[in-house]
């Protein structure tokens, strides 16, 4: 009798990338990008500025949809899911924080946005503002922090969800 290895069963790439193009009017601003990223993967665009890295990031979270080609997550194939029903989070570069919340709403947007009880919202923010080493912060106003500190909110509002893929965008920038 001989033993037989154990099937491996095929995991699907947590973001797959078939053949997509990304044009602008007259500008191809993404050309025939194809690359799978595995689950607890780190992955890194890098190129020089205007190159397509922004781009690539906003079509595998839903902010633009490729002119041609796929985005998949988890196997599916996401062009049509809007960013809000992605398990994505994206930190853009220049933070998209909202000024007029204060800390605290701005980490619990998302949170609201799927409508979560209030008690599972407190306690999910409030762990994010730890993790970023922000708590006491809750009630400020995103003018009123430093450059540093308006980036740890960005970082605590795209972890509260905690998302299966996390975008940086120029994550050193700030």
């Amino acid at each position: 009798m001989q033993a037989r290895a154990p099937r491996e069963t095929p995991v699907c790439p947590a973001v797959e990338l078939r053949h997509v193009h990304k044009q602008f009017g007259r500008v191809q601003a993404v050309r025939n990008v194809s690359l799978q990223i595995r689950e607890n993967e780190f992955f890194s665009l890098l190129g020089p500025s205007g190159c397509g890295k922004t781009t690539i990031l906003r079509m595998i979270g839903g902010f633009e949809r490729p002119s041609a080609g796929d985005v998949c997550l988890a196997g599916r194939v996401a062009n049509q899911i809007p960013p809000y029903r992605r398990d994505t989070n994206l930190i853009f570069q220049h933070l998209a924080l909202f000024p007029h919340l204060d800390v605290f709403d701005n980490v619990a947007f998302g949170l609201r946005l799927r409508r979560l009880d209030r008690q599972a919202i407190r306690q999910k923010a409030s762990r994010a503002l730890d993790l970023v080493d922000l708590a006491g912060f809750e009630s400020r106003r995103i003018h009123q922090l430093s450059g540093g500190q308006q980036q740890r909110v960005a970082i605590a509002r795209a972890l509260v969800n905690e998302p299966k893929v996390l975008l940086l965008d120029e994550p050193l920038g700030s």
